[in-house]
């Protein structure tokens, strides 16, 4: 029986500009990808038919549904590539929903590139559907440094090497939240263009401290942590991050997370 593995690496947006809309009604963003060592995990069996078996610490937050991401990127890519083959996933979910670092979407990016390599199929069948899974989608399935224009979907590999290794730490205070509740928040202001990303900035950040409070306070407390380098928020949020000058810094710093707060120690690929 041939299986694979894939990491679906957690995605973090360094800065998030918002510039406008764009005819189809999204957002015009423009932002850097960087990513997680650490993320989802996911594996993949042959057998008759698709199927998804969830489990892990947000399993329940998921379930089985057939709205869920890599059912669909499972059927988006088998009609891609004008095939019919079943495969069996096992999706270990370890990063919490709706929380702005492409949980769904890493998903589904990692399902593309379990099945091109389980199926045998040209991987331009993998990119070819993975914009219309969703606008993190292209960026998560390279999971690669990126910078990302139009939807985020539009994307221009760029040279993070210096952040290669750099110690990291997520926290998110166990409250899901809704990227489109926190676009709709937006002020409707073009703040101006994103240059260098630490000198840029979260557009997203105050509209979702408008729906969940417990952010301003995350971002506060790592703020105070000795060694935190670079503190912001990801994505439409509610997971915060910081960079740390050192890994003895940021295992400091994970040991005083309050224990309602879930967390990740991790490093950047």
């Amino acid at each position: 029986m041939t299986a694979a593995r894939e990491i679906a690496p957690a995605k973090l947006n360094l800065a998030l500009h918002v510039r406008g809309k764009l005819p189809d009604g999204r957002h015009r963003i423009e932002t850097v990808f960087a990513f997680c060592v650490d993320g989802d995990r996911l594996s993949a069996e042959d057998a008759d038919e698709i199927s998804v078996k969830v489990i892990g610490p947000f399993a329940p937050d998921l379930g089985n549904g057939e709205d869920n991401l890599v059912i669909r990127a499972m059927r988006a890519l088998g009609e891609a590539a004008g095939i019919d083959k079943g495969a069996a996933i096992t999706l270990d979910k370890r990063l919490p929903l709706a929380s702005g670092i492409g949980g769904g979407s890493a998903d589904a990016a990692a399902t593309l590139r379990l099945l091109t390599s389980l199926w045998g199929i040209d991987a331009a069948n993998a990119h070819s559907v993975a914009r219309e899974l969703g606008s993190d989608v292209p960026a998560c399935l390279l999971s690669l440094p990126a910078r990302g224009e139009e939807a985020g979907d539009r994307l221009t590999p760029i040279d993070l090497s210096d952040l290669s290794g750099a110690p990291v730490l997520l926290i998110n205070p166990r409250v899901a939240l809704s990227t489109g509740d926190v676009f709709a928040g937006w002020d409707g202001a073009d703040h101006g263009p994103l240059g260098d990303w630490r000198e840029g900035r979260n557009d997203l950040q105050e509209p979702a401290i408008a729906l969940v409070p417990q952010i301003q306070t995350v971002l506060a407390w790592l703020g105070t942590r000795p060694g935190a380098s670079f503190i912001r928020m990801s994505g439409s949020g509610a997971t915060c991050f910081a960079l740390f000058d050192s890994e003895e810094a940021r295992d400091l710093a994970v040991d005083s997370v309050p224990r309602e707060w879930w967390r990740l120690a991790t490093s950047l690929r």
